[in-house]
């Protein structure tokens, strides 16, 4: 009878941490630490210079005219700052995670180890980040939208296919009753004169299809809606002087595209004087002229409609041929 050699098996032993453990962990917490440090330094940083103008606005217009314009487009600067800073933050602990727990061998690590610190970490930070932006845009909105109960100046906004009419009014809503008048035609672009230093409220109605009112430098889109809709909006002032060119920003027909005016801000003085010419029943043209200002828009031009040409049917076609 053969006798068993004798097998040592080996036995599950209850490993103690080892003393280097918590070295471990206070290093793991210093690194952590100092991504944190590094994504506050690059907020600092990127705070501490012109980051709109570096990089372009991010995609949001420059030069804007109205306080209202420069409190988006801070709110929109510091959204992206902030956006940054914590794709860093990520990124890092990202890489971090690749390099630190890299596979180093074919035995499967521990399955059910956790991180509390950071396990609340990545639940609470993305509420925080959330609540402080919704906190600043709701701020920024409503101060945006606000209204007075007397602006200095009333425009009502119509909108056809596909141009654009102005009407100064002498107050507020449909009641109000229109002193002025701008009309765009095919061959003319259609001009705006507001005045600088004054609280404006514009009141938008279209005859047909959604358009949409847009000075890039002025404010955001406005949507100008058929039917009994009646859009408003105010500008608290206009702080610069110039030429702007305005568009329709809503896809609304063939010649959307080409759906322009030009704005034209001038001094109050200017204004009153042009408002006037206007009212003794001169031109558009005319009154800008008195005033010194040159007749034509000279931001865009007009459009060729080509509706002089048999585009679509022309008449050396034969009838019913066909390739």
């Amino acid at each position: 009878m053969v006798a068993r050699s004798s097998e040592v098996r080996p036995s599950a032993v209850r490993h103690s941490a080892s003393p280097g453990a918590g070295g471990r962990r206070r290093r793991g917490a210093g690194r952590i630490a100092g991504l944190g440090l590094g994504g506050a330094a690059l907020l600092v940083l990127l705070t501490g210079c012109d980051v709109g103008k570096t990089f372009d606005g991010f995609g949001w217009p420059q030069g804007g005219i109205t306080p209202e314009s420069h409190r988006m487009y801070d709110l929109w600067i510091a959204s992206c700052i902030a956006a940054l800073a914590v794709g860093v933050f990520v990124w890092g602990l990202i890489f971090w995670c690749v390099i630190r727990y890299r596979k180093r061998g074919n035995e499967l690590p521990v399955q059910t180890r956790y991180n509390l610190p950071m396990e609340f970490l990545y639940t609470i930070a993305p509420i925080l980040v959330v609540s402080v932006l919704f906190y600043y845009t709701a701020v920024v909105q409503t101060d945006v939208n606000k209204e007075s109960k007397n602006p200095d100046v009333t425009v009502e906004v119509v909108a056809f296919k596909w141009n654009w009419q102005f009407n100064y009014r002498d107050g507020q809503g449909r009641d109000a009753n229109t002193v002025a008048s701008v009309l765009g035609t095919s061959e003319v672009i259609p001009v705006l004169v507001l005045p600088s230093g004054r609280s404006i409220r514009f009141e938008e109605q279209s005859r047909d299809v959604i358009h949409s009112f847009w000075v890039p430098e002025l404010l955001f889109k406005r949507d100008v809606m058929p039917g009994n809709v009646r859009n408003t909006f105010e500008v608290s002032s206009i702080d610069q002087e110039g030429a702007f060119v305005g568009r329709c920003a809503e896809l609304c027909g063939s010649y959307h595209a080409f759906m322009n005016f030009e704005l034209r801000v001038v001094s109050p003085e200017k204004y009153e004087q042009f408002l006037a010419a206007k009212k003794g029943g001169q031109s558009t043209q005319d009154a800008l002229k008195a005033i010194g200002e040159p007749e034509y828009a000279t931001e865009t031009k007009p459009f060729d409609t080509r509706r002089t040409k048999d585009n679509f049917n022309p008449s050396d076609a034969t009838a019913g041929a066909g390739n």
